[in-house]
């Protein structure tokens, strides 16, 4: 099955939780960049993992977005991940990822998830508080 070119696409509407004032991003009342970037992650994970084999998942290693306008409270957000590139040992995998609002783009750039074991990533975690 071809992976690029497959898209995921979330929303959220934005309520007190989500702003920057309420994560410390920011002191204003608005859409927060952390819950973009979390968005960003959320969409590209759910693109991947119908890809992915039972007992595997994938895990950010790069995110490189902008957050160029605000989103008021009460206002829905959509964030869409694109595979656009597999490594050649198909480990890694590159998206675009955009975002908008009711009155038109708010952010875009790129993210890289890596396809993991999830038992040997968590046994691997884990090993760190044994030594």
């Amino acid at each position: 099955m071809e992976m690029i070119g497959s898209q995921c696409r979330l929303e959220q509407t934005v309520t007190e939780e989500y702003t920057a004032a309420t994560i410390g991003s920011g002191m204003l009342p608005v859409f927060g960049t952390p819950y973009l970037a979390a968005m960003a992650e959320s969409a590209a994970m759910t693109c991947l993992q119908s890809f992915l084999e039972k007992g595997y998942g994938s895990v950010g290693t790069h995110l490189d977005i902008s957050h160029d306008a605000p989103t008021p409270i009460g206002m829905k957000v959509y964030v869409e991940a694109e595979i656009t590139a597999v490594s050649e040992n198909g480990k890694m995998v590159d998206f675009a990822v955009r975002a908008w609002d009711d009155k038109g783009p708010i952010g875009s750039g790129t993210h890289t998830r890596a396809i993991v074991n999830n038992q040997r990533f968590l046994d691997k975690c884990q090993a760190k508080l044994n030594g």
